[in-house]
């Protein structure tokens, strides 16, 4: 608890170990939120030039005659050509969630369409195909369970020959993951996962990408940690992702954008973080990372923010773990290019994406909360007013940067030296003033620990009024006690 007698009568380093405390247990909720924060979606994967070449088609409802009509000429039409023309009209008719509801309730129209998708007819196949693609895009889950008779045949044609159809079947079984946990308690055993460890060999960037949506889906399933992550570990799946992650020539955006999403979905469920670690998760995704940063240098290009996100939060997160110390995680990012790479790349988002500034600060927290080499980097290469001048941005923002800075300053008095004299103080006046309770919160402890190292800074604070500042502060119940302490503090030097 604090209070101004416990203040002063603790010795020191059990002050800064009750701020670190108190920072760590807000941390670990944070955690647990950025954890909950799933990226469900689905993916519709129409070919442009089908799309073009039927766009004077206007895709029309369909009703049970018409459907009936359409899957016995498919079915059984006496030219191939009028049969793949009858599974056209019915894919562009089930774009339509009536089309798709009729289609469902109708007897036998399933069993129909997974037949066609058994052909030995190619082009039916993959029209057949695409029908159910149309069907997996659905938002109704009882046409996602409906599709349940296609899910191991779309399993077996994933060792097939052309990538066309491989990533077809890679978004539809996607789309049908996602959508109904009946889907994936009949893939599990189906053997989801030893089909998406041999898809992942597969030279083509259009079925990997597809392969990372695919898998992405599976990860994010509410029963993912018990259910398929421990699969997923014991495959080869991970090798690849690191694999495909690696920077370089051959690293692709969109594919790697996927993957990392994946390693992001697969450390949030905390399975066993340390296999990661021991396969050289850190030092892959720190090179990632100076990759990125490098890009975002010499281009443009949007897009580059897609692939940063995931890289960032996969890193904050397995710097969280035991298995890091131990297995001497921290000493494969101890490396001054990290923390200029992520002061490059807080500078891109503040100027093109500042909701994702949070990532990249959380990443800055975690590497200096128990590394003296990243705080003396920040201060060896003065990074602390570029830090500074983020406090303006958003309360969640001042709230990181605040709680940065106050990583350095519990290092000790030689750390603070570089804090005060200099803009930090004049800042913190201003974050004072805010009506947020965290960033004033966090304000608080970011002084108490510099007056406990360098009291010079308790006067510089009295002359800027800073006691009346604080009284605004004393009847907040939440800040009661440490406001009351810095008073305490700043009174008996």
């Amino acid at each position: 608890m604090w209070s101004g007698r416990q203040s002063r009568l603790k010795p020191v380093g059990c002050v800064v170990e009750e701020l670190r405390c108190r920072r760590r247990e807000r941390e670990a909720a944070l955690r647990k939120a950025r954890r909950e924060q799933q990226l469900i979606s689905k993916r519709l994967l129409r070919d442009d030039v089908l799309v073009e070449a039927e766009g004077g088609c206007v895709a029309m409802i369909l009703g049970e005659a018409e459907i009936q009509q359409f899957l016995q000429l498919a079915q059984r039409g006496t030219e191939e050509k009028e049969r793949e023309r009858a599974l056209v009209s019915l894919r562009r008719g089930l774009q339509h969630p009536e089309t798709q509801r009729t289609f469902i309730w109708l007897e036998g129209s399933m069993r129909t369409l997974v037949g066609l998708l058994t052909s030995n007819q190619a082009l039916l196949q993959l029209e057949a195909a695409r029908c159910l693609h149309e069907l997996s895009h659905s938002e109704q889950s009882a046409v996602a369970e409906a599709c349940l008779p296609a899910t191991s045949y779309l399993l077996t044609y994933l060792s097939g020959h052309s990538s066309d159809f491989i990533e077809l079947c890679l978004y539809t079984l996607g789309n049908l993951i996602v959508e109904s946990e009946a889907v994936r308690r009949q893939l599990l055993p189906q053997g989801i996962v030893p089909a998406l460890a041999a898809c992942i060999q597969s030279p083509h960037l259009t079925v990997l990408e597809a392969l990372g949506y695919a898998l992405s889906q599976l990860l994010q399933a509410k029963e993912a940690p018990e259910m398929i992550v421990p699969s997923v570990l014991g495959s080869t799946l991970p090798q690849n992702i690191l694999r495909l992650l690696q920077p370089g020539p051959k690293l692709n955006l969109g594919v790697a954008v996927e993957f990392a999403w994946c390693l992001h979905y697969i450390i949030c469920s905390q399975v066993n973080n340390a296999l990661l670690i021991s396969h050289g998760g850190l030092s892959t995704l720190g090179m990632l990372l100076l990759d990125v940063a490098g890009a975002v240098q010499r281009t443009e290009d949007a897009g580059l923010e897609l692939l940063a996100c995931p890289v960032l939060r996969c890193l904050s997160n397995l710097l969280t773990e035991a298995a890091v110390e131990v297995m001497g995680g921290p000493n494969q990012l101890e490396d001054e290019r990290v923390v200029v790479a992520l002061f490059i790349l807080l500078q891109f988002f503040l100027q093109k994406q500042p909701s994702l500034l949070p990532e990249g600060l959380w990443l800055l927290n975690n590497l200096t909360a128990n590394s003296p080499c990243f705080c003396t980097s920040l201060l060896s290469m003065d990074l602390i007013e570029p830090l500074l001048q983020l406090l303006p941005v958003s309360n969640v923002v001042s709230v990181l940067v605040l709680t940065v800075l106050c990583n350095v300053a519990e290092k000790g008095p030689a750390y603070c030296q570089h804090l005060w004299p200099g803009p930090l103080l004049p800042c913190l006046m201003g974050t004072l003033a805010s009506s947020d309770t965290e960033v004033v919160g966090q304000s608080l402890e970011l002084l108490q620990l510099l007056f406990l190292y360098r009291p010079e800074a308790v006067e510089a604070f009295l002359q800027q009024s800073g006691l009346q500042v604080l009284e605004k502060h004393q009847e907040e119940a939440q800040l009661q006690e440490r406001v009351h302490a810095l008073q305490q503090t700043a009174l008996h030097r």
